[in-house]
This record gives structure tokens, sequence and C-alpha cells, in this order.
């Protein structure tokens, strides 16, 4: 691609010979000049940086500082600046944050103020969970949040409204020059595609969301090129469901499958909640969760206990594999050269999974231990367990012998207290800055006590359970 066409503020743009890997946030601060979208973290954890970009799904909050320019084709970007009327008017949210004392330094505030507009532009009035990914150390967030009410019968403003986008003939990308020797980045439009160019240029860093490359990018400095973009790929970011199953592309954002999943699988829905902040749920996907092979990623563990299967491409080869066996090692998976996850597969119901995460902030934070719990109990006794766990291994694990022991026998807490004695045998946890080996043993086994009780209606929420 070697021009990338956007609106910015109303205002049509062509930008070409720019880094593939150029954050909107460096551009729109050190080439347009637009400074009111501020560098905080440069991770996407403090929400400073917040803007709005639209598509054909509507607007939405996204993280300027991982987010990378191709990643903006045919979309419109509203940065502060550009959230008042073309005759000067504030914002409802603006004038709501300014009526309820909402700011004190103000370096946080305009992401903020961009998150809450997206929120009012969609009629979302959960304020909790909207502003979780805006951090503020000045203000405290009572005001914030009595703003955000404040300008909830507000109408979305016609500028918002009307917010174009560019209707475009977009290219799957080419082989032009980039600013620093880069080559202009691939973006397909299909699967097919995609497995075309990445069978032909394998050492290519495959971007879906960026919540995890682009830290790649702004902390560890490093060049990705060559780089294929994947977000233009619709057949990979659908969700098909049947009586028996749902098969989920590998494009899906987790904020899609958190709304998707809210009947099917109210656990996962619940969990996703606190899968990072909506900025990042926004861009992040479930097949760039699953590849990262991280440890910790909150979903693996899930859709392990669910007996996710796994749909993998190389070129015209496809092969599915159970989940679990598809992480062998600390950040080793079992995938080819070229070869690229395409989709998972779970069953369309699972009323035994039970899904807890423990990190030391109960939002926006990296879990020390998330584990999964999926018991099948008829007529009193456990005929099916799938238990598997994050943050207990360099991968995310199945407990096998926490599973056999449970199998055929009763469901009662001397069974299950049994069964947390077996999860010493399958897991050696490791001590690191979120928690001590023996801390996330104790609590993973807990967690098992927790789900015993949580199946037997007792509250174990610290939402719902109340003095």
């Amino acid at each position: 691609m070697s021009e990338i066409a956007f609106h910015l503020n109303g205002t049509p743009v062509r930008i070409s010979g720019e880094h593939p890997t150029r954050t909107l946030l460096d551009w729109l601060r050190e080439t347009r000049g637009l400074t009111g979208t501020k560098e905080g973290c440069n991770e996407g954890d403090c929400g400073a940086c917040t803007v709005m970009v639209t598509d054909e799904a509507g607007p939405k909050a996204l993280n300027a500082c991982i987010l990378f320019l191709p990643q903006l084709h045919g979309k419109a970007v509203r940065t502060v600046e550009g959230l008042t009327g073309p005759k000067g008017q504030a914002h409802p949210v603006q004038e709501a944050m300014v009526a309820h004392h909402g700011t004190q330094c103000g370096f946080c505030t305009p992401g903020f103020v961009m998150s809450m507009a997206a929120a009012h532009a969609t009629g979302r009035k959960d304020h909790d969970d909207v502003l979780a990914g805006n951090l503020c150390r000045c203000t405290g967030y009572a005001p914030i949040i009595r703003a955000a009410e404040a300008a909830e019968s507000a109408p979305v403003p016609d500028w918002i409204v009307d917010d174009p986008i560019p209707l475009l003939e977009i290219s799957s990308g080419g082989e032009a020059g980039g600013r620093g020797g880069q080559t202009a980045p691939l973006r397909p439009q299909s699967s097919d595609e995609l497995a075309a160019a990445y069978l032909a240029t394998p050492d290519a860093t495959l971007i879906a969301g960026a919540t995890d490359v682009g830290l790649w990018v702004t902390k560890q400095l490093r060049d990705l090129a060559p780089v294929i973009f994947l977000n233009a790929i619709a057949d990979l970011q659908q969700i098909e469901t049947t009586p028996d199953s749902i098969r989920i592309g590998a494009g899906v954002t987790i904020e899609t499958l958190r709304n998707a999943m809210r009947v099917a699988h109210p656990a996962l829905a619940e969990m996703l909640r606190r899968f990072a902040s909506v900025q990042v749920r926004n861009a992040a996907t479930i097949g760039g969760n699953i590849a990262n092979g991280s440890p910790i990623g909150d979903g693996p563990p899930a859709l392990i206990a669910l007996g996710g299967t796994l749909h993998l491409r190389r070129g015209d080869t496809r092969r599915d594999l159970a989940l679990e066996d598809f992480f062998l090692d600390y950040r080793k998976q079992d995938r080819q050269p070229g070869e690229f996850v395409e989709a998972v597969t779970i069953p369309a119901t699972a009323p035994g999974l039970r899904i807890y995460k423990l990190s030391k902030r109960f939002d926006q934070d990296i879990s020390a231990v998330c584990g999964a719990f999926n018991l099948t109990v008829e007529g009193g006794t456990i005929t099916a367990a799938r238990i598997a766990f994050g943050g207990m291994a360099g991968i995310p694990k199945r407990a096998t012998a926490t599973e056999a022991v449970l199998l055929g026998r009763p469901f009662t807490e001397p069974t299950i207290r049994a069964a947390m004695a077996a999860m010493t045998q399958d897991f050696q946890p490791l001590s690191d800055m979120r928690a001590s080996a023996a801390y996330r043993m104790q609590t993973a086994q807990n967690m098992a006590l927790r789900y015993f009780h949580d199946l037997n209606g007792t509250p174990v929420n610290v939402l719902e359970v109340a003095p």
C-alpha cells in the first residue's frame, strides 16, 4: 500500500512514504501539530492518547500510541481538537466536564473526553467500564463519572453522527518504498490473500490489533519490517454459530467477542470485561491473544477449558488441533513458518463454565493467575472435567492430574479438596513481580474451592458479596 487515506477531524488526509509502523500518536503530534492527544505511558495503559475512530461498525475509542497509520486506511479519526463543532460548539461531554469540575492538571483530560465521547455516540452508560482505561492522578474519578452521567441525555452532535468515512478502492498492498527504506506494508483483503502473502514472506510480522506488537515498537524500538496488516480481512472477523458450536474468526476483536458471548457463555463474557480496557479490547483480537502464546493471556485458559479446537492455515493447507496442544513451551507454539491462526471453535453451551481472574487491580491489569473450570455433574457425580490455568506455567495449561481426581467422584467439598491437593502434580509455578510461586499455588487451589461454592449458589463475586 503506497498510500494511506482517512478522514481526520472531518478533513480528507492522504499519506505516503511513512514508515509502516509509525504510530498515529507520533504522526498527530509531530506532523500535524495536534498535541491535544497526549503521550503518557506509550503502551496503551493510561488512555491519555485516546482518539475516536469510526468505520462501518461505528465509532470506538482506541489508543493512538499503539495504533499504526496503515490501520486507519478507510476510516475516520477524531482527536480532541476535532471534537468541537464546525462553529466551535463544545461537545456535551466537554461541557459536562467543565460543569462538574472533572479536570485539574488537564494532562489526562483529552483522553477521558474522547473515551466519553465515543461512549456517548454509542449510548453506553456503563461509565466505570468505559473509563477503566483512562487514568487520572489529580481529580479523582467521582466528578468525571458525574460528568459522564450528566451528558447521557444530550443528543449526539450532528458533526459526530455525520462523520464521513472515506469510500476508497482499497489496495491489498505493494512494494513501494517508505521512509527509512521500509517496504510498504501488505494489507490483504481476504484470508486467501493472507495465506499467499504469508507463505511467500514467512518472516513477516503479522499485525492485527497491535496491542502487543505496538509495544515492540514503542518500548523495544524494534524494526518489524516486513509487516502484514490483518485488520482489513473481513472473513477472519466472523462468528459462526450452529446448534452445537461457535466458530470464532481470528480477527474478531475482544470487545466483539465479549458482546457475542453474553448469552452463550456469560462467564467468558464477564472475564473479558476485565481483559485490559475498552480501548485495548476494541483493537485486540482473539487470534492475536492465542498466537502470542503468552503464559498469562486470559483467552487461552477459558478456551482450553471449553475444549476449543484451533484452526490453522498455511497456504492452501488447513489443519485442526486441540488448543492445549498448540502451546509447546514458553513462547513456542506448534505453528510452521507461514502458518497462521484462522479461527477457533468452541461448544455452543457450557453451563458449568466459570472463569476467575486474579490480579493486583480489578480493572485493566495482567493476571497473576487465571483459572477456568468446566465440570459436568450428573446425578451428583462429576462425569466430565476440563480445568485450565494461565500464570501457573510457561504456557496456558490443563490441570490433568486435578481433573483425574475429580472424574467419577461425587461433587462434594471433600472431592474438591482432594483435587486441590493434586494441583501440585500439575504445576510448579514461578515467582515474579506479580506473585510468588506459593501464592499462585494457594490461590489456584482456592479457585477450585470457589468454583464448588459458585456452582452451589453461594455468592463468590467480590462485586456481589456485601457485608
